[in-house]
């Protein structure tokens, strides 16, 4: 018999049994409501509306510029497609860290305005207050450990994190507190899967990796390197699914020539 159930709507607490039962959770970007739509509809338990939004929908080079405006914008037009999974919204740099109370209204933002179910931070102890303060006000919170992309200019990489004993106590300890004050759920990115294993068999909360192995609780991925849209970003955790860059392009050049050889509209395409 299949482990499968058949969740009408995915909450905190599904995730929490899909862990206990040991039912992987499936975890995807998404930015507006087409592409919503088609994940959701696809069966994806989790969208995350990430600030990786910075990236891949605005062109920046990392995800620090993206503005807490310019997340609900996302954030509106993904929950508008959704039937089924749950949606996370990634608190934008600078909205949430070193002040408890900026933090609370910026998740309350998110919140009231895009009818999002929970939030993700990334940090550990340094954010504790932040998070504690967030979680007061019923908010459900993720947390993201490992590669944090908002302290790259800290990192100065995007290198595998937590090779080193020091770093990767640090990540324990930091995910033994998230676990204690009230996070649903935690995203670990770009570390060993040894470690990654012991943090998941450790925990009782969900643990979504991104590069961190196969025994986490769920994997995530940006939909856009999936489907093989974008080309440049070849990371060792990354499997494509589609080739759709090159799909599309074929289909926009298939355009193009037939508009300029009159092809396109055949007089039974007119009124």
């Amino acid at each position: 018999m299949s482990q499968h159930k058949e969740i009408k709507l995915v909450t905190t607490h599904q995730m929490l049994a899909m862990k206990e039962r040991g039912e992987k959770i499936s975890m995807l970007t998404a930015y507006d409501y087409s592409m919503a739509q088609i994940l959701d509809g696809a069966g994806v338990d989790v969208l995350l509306v990430g600030d990786s939004a910075s990236n891949v929908m605005a062109g920046h080079e990392t995800t620090l510029p993206i503005t807490l405006d310019q997340m609900i914008y996302h954030a509106q037009s993904v929950v508008r497609a959704v039937k089924r999974a749950f949606v996370v919204v990634d608190l934008p740099f600078g909205s949430y860290q070193g002040n408890s109370s900026e933090a609370l209204r910026s998740a309350i933002r998110i919140m009231k305005e895009s009818g999002a179910h929970g939030i993700k931070v990334e940090g550990g102890a340094e954010i504790k207050d932040s998070i504690t303060r967030i979680l007061t006000a019923g908010i459900p919170v993720m947390g993201h450990l490992g590669l944090t992309p908002q302290s790259i200019y800290k990192f100065g990489t995007y290198s595998v994190r937590a090779k080193e004993e020091a770093e990767a106590q640090k990540l324990l300890e930091d995910a033994r507190l998230l676990q204690e004050i009230g996070c649903f759920g935690l995203v670990l990115e770009k570390i060993p899967a040894s470690l990654a294993k012991q943090v998941a068999e450790e925990l009782t909360i969900p643990v979504i990796g991104i590069g961190a192995g196969p025994d986490v609780d769920g994997q995530v991925l940006v939909v856009h390197d999936l489907l093989g849209i974008t080309k440049e970003f070849k990371p060792r955790f990354l499997r494509r699914y589609a080739e759709l860059h090159d799909v599309m392009t074929e289909a926009v050049q298939h355009y193009v020539a037939d508009v300029k050889s009159r092809e396109f509209p055949s007089k039974e395409e007119g009124y």
